[in-house]
């Protein structure tokens, strides 16, 4: 009786790890997603900052080399 008690606590506890590890794999799976999503929401807004700080600097050098321009034609 007792190993009989033994064997279903034991597929039991296999069943919740297997449950368990799809819980965690669609946690993973949102957290990337909402990385993925962040990214690109925010991606064109801070490639604009960039755009913008480099003009400023490109402009503020006093520079006539195309170094100094070249990150505003990317």
């Amino acid at each position: 009786m007792l190993d009989y008690m033994r064997s279903i606590a034991n597929r039991r506890r296999d069943a919740e790890t297997g449950a368990s590890a799809v819980e965690y794999g669609l946690l993973v799976a949102l957290i990337a997603a909402i990385i993925v999503l962040a990214v690109y929401a925010l991606g064109s807004l801070v490639n604009d900052s960039f755009q913008d700080t480099c003009g400023d600097i490109a402009a503020n050098s006093g520079s006539t080399s195309d170094e100094a321009a070249a990150c505003v034609s990317d």
